[in-house]
């Protein structure tokens, strides 16, 4: 016939391994933290590249804004000083000028807001004609440092690929 075992010897019988298995899984394994862990990870990875856009976008904005300013205070200008925009006999490439519509401060201010954001490697670009009857503004994006966003005397605000050059009209 079998052995009987009491249940004291039942006990001592089984295997330890297991026994203290159960007595002892309170808390998280490692594989458990390192998988929660590369989750956080990849999250806050995502967020991190889809802030930077925004901020990109923001300042593109932000460009587009100052530029706008321009536009409107070039035609207070305008308006205040013989319906020209400046009185130069040479046409201008100068946003720093002092006989055109570039020497306001209102305008000086948001020049140099809109060059500010786009940095150092930003180009901006302040054209007069020579008869003060036109003027263009240009500034490069910041998001695609390919594109400019100019705006002109014809009532023009446009993204162009083109750098403006000297001319008086966004293209």
């Amino acid at each position: 016939m079998g052995i009987i075992q009491s249940p004291a010897t039942m006990r001592l019988s089984q295997p330890r391994g297991l026994a203290s298995l159960k007595l002892y899984r309170s808390g998280f394994t490692l594989i458990e933290l390192l998988v929660v862990i590369a989750i956080i990870g990849i999250l806050s990875a995502v967020v991190l590249a889809s802030l930077s856009t925004a901020r990109l976008k923001g300042q593109d904005a932000a460009i587009q804004s100052d530029l706008a300013s321009v536009h409107t205070q070039a035609e207070i200008y305008r308006s205040d000083n013989g319906n020209a925009y400046g009185t130069n006999g040479l046409d201008e490439s100068d946003c720093a000028a002092i006989d055109n519509m570039f020497a306001d401060e209102t305008i000086q201010r948001a020049v140099t807001a809109a060059d500010t954001v786009n940095g150092t490697t930003g180009s901006m670009t302040c054209n007069v004609a020579a008869d003060g009857t036109a003027y263009a503004v240009a500034a490069q994006m910041v998001s695609n440092d390919t594109l400019y966003w100019c705006v002109d005397s014809t009532g023009v605000a446009t993204s162009t690929a083109t750098a403006l050059g000297a001319a008086t009209a966004c293209s």
